[in-house]
């Protein structure tokens, strides 16, 4: 049997290479739980998220107050785990948000812009990328409200940055179906519970929150 022998100098390389493997790891880590971003400002790249597109059937008002009750001064208290304010000013709140992946949290902390009842934009400050710009858009329709979600999010470092990209992408995006998912189901609910009080069967329409 031959036996493998390895030089000193060796095992200092794979010994260097565990310590930057295990470094990488800590690093990805971190980023993930939004306590690092790599804002270099070098090599950057933006890319479109997926654009996302739901019927609800529920007046616009309705709708945007669902969409906007995790940012309001009494949260519902499914979501009060999940999102944190930190600043509050009129028409914009400081938001830390942390959304369970896989066994691990990420946080990011986006500054969210409230414009009843058209529009609830995200610009990121602090997370998984440098970049980031989304929204939701509510327009009335003949049955009710189209939501539509568009973002995109940016990464540096070049082919680097793009690869992370391409790995955060997915989740993000997973992330938000289930929000306008929760959105859709919550929405609903409110007007059904709304109609069952309204005996004209009237809808209410862009007149602000009951």
């Amino acid at each position: 049997m031959t036996r493998l022998r390895t030089s000193p100098a060796g095992w200092m390389l794979l010994g260097a290479g565990g310590v930057l493997l295990s470094g990488a790891a800590a690093a990805v880590r971190a980023c993930v739980r939004g306590r690092v971003t790599l804002d270099l400002g070098l090599g950057r790249s933006v890319r479109p998220l997926r654009p996302m597109t739901i019927m609800i059937a529920a007046p616009r008002n309705v709708v945007f107050d669902a969409a906007a009750a995790p940012y309001g001064p009494r949260p519902p208290r499914e979501v009060r785990d999940h999102v944190e304010i930190l600043e509050r000013a009129p028409g914009m709140v400081l938001a830390s948000h942390r959304t369970p992946v896989g066994r691990d949290v990420a946080v990011t902390l986006e500054c969210v812009v409230l414009e009843r009842p058209e529009r609830i934009g995200f610009r990121l400050v602090r997370g998984p990328v440098p970049h980031a710009k989304e929204e939701y858009v509510f327009e009335e329709t003949s049955t009710g409200t189209r939501l539509t979600y568009r973002g995109e999010i940016g990464t540096d470092l070049w082919a680097l940055g793009r690869a992370w990209a391409d790995r955060v992408a997915p989740v993000w995006e997973e992330a938000v179906r289930r929000s306008l998912e929760r959105i859709r189901e919550a929405a609903e609910r409110r007007a059904a519970s709304r109609s069952s009080r309204d005996p004209s069967g009237n809808p209410t329409r862009d007149a602000g929150p009951a």
